[in-house]
């Protein structure tokens, strides 16, 4: 009879932990059995996800993900968790968070319907619009004032298809030219192989903020492109981590904490450059503080 029970005790133990893993989901179990979790970072996109002086990630989406973290510590009551960090661009970053190499994406990505096939997303966490950023007094506005000039943009990206698509629908006879980074793109305008670079005006003016008194050479467009609503990304058919995920940034939107970290990175000298964006928050994000989303509708933040 005692065998009986231990044996009874043992199976039953096994099916206690075998419901707590299907209850944390995928992502969590895997953390909870190597104690690590894989956070993927930029190298250069101020002031999201860039290197520090001592080439530590850091940035607005990297202490976004740093709450998180700490959320998982708790939930899994695992102090010593280790945080394993990889370096991802623009055309790696959703591949490994597909094939699960990242457990969460820190980085600038965009959530649309069309990358809702291969990953999952955090609630939006800020608000982007495409613009053309050009070199000299000419003022261009759209793509169309661009017909058959050399337009730059950044591979992997929503904007090198936003422009290929347009490209083709107009027949603007657009040569398109794709640096692998933003850095690299912005490069092909200032050298002069391209007449335009498309990217997100964020993305623009933290690359102006980085030239100095050379910024005033560069005009950004009034007018928006597409209006890019930026996630962190996760891997798919993990409810349970999304959740835990979405609640921190939730409670970040709700506490009113969200505004300190804001100001922290687009309002302030950012740290050992001190590089400052001076970029307010726009009423899109704003709303979506108040009513937090993870809509990949941009009609959804007009």
């Amino acid at each position: 009879m005692k065998r009986l029970l231990a044996l009874s005790l043992a199976f039953g133990a096994v099916l206690l932990g075998l419901a707590a893993h299907a209850a944390d989901g995928p992502t969590l179990t895997r953390v909870r059995d190597t104690g690590v979790i894989v956070l993927g970072h930029r190298a250069d996109s101020l002031p999201f996800s860039f290197l520090d002086a001592q080439l530590r990630p850091t940035g607005y989406s990297i202490e976004l993900c740093e709450r998180i973290v700490a959320a998982v510590r708790a939930r899994l009551q695992l102090p010593d968790l280790e945080v394993r960090r990889v370096e991802v661009a623009s055309a790696t970053r959703m591949p490994l968070v597909a094939n699960g190499t990242l457990d969460l994406e820190c980085g600038i990505t965009t959530h649309n319907a069309e990358r809702e096939r291969t990953q999952a997303f955090s609630l939006t966490t800020f608000v982007a619009e495409t613009r053309l950023l050009t070199r000299g007094p000419e003022r261009v506005q759209g793509l169309a004032d661009l017909r058959g000039q050399t337009v730059a943009t950044t591979v992997g990206t929503t904007s090198i298809q936003h422009l290929a698509k347009v490209n083709e629908q107009q027949g603007l006879s657009i040569h398109i030219l794709g640096g692998l980074d933003d850095p690299e793109g912005f490069q092909l305008l200032k050298s002069g192989r391209a007449k335009a670079f498309l990217m997100d005006d964020v993305l623009l003016r933290a690359l102006l903020a980085q030239q100095g008194t050379g910024a005033a050479a560069y005009r950004i467009s009034e007018r928006a492109l597409t209006i890019e609503p930026y996630a962190l990304g996760l891997r798919r058919d993990d409810p349970q981590f999304k959740a835990l995920v979405d609640e921190v940034l939730a409670g970040l939107y709700r506490s009113g904490e969200i505004h300190a970290i804001y100001r922290r990175w687009f309002e302030s000298p950012l740290p050992n450059s001190g590089l400052n964006l001076k970029l307010p928050m726009s009423a899109a994000f704003r709303r979506v503080i108040a009513n937090p989303t993870d809509s990949p509708d941009p009609e959804h933040y007009r």
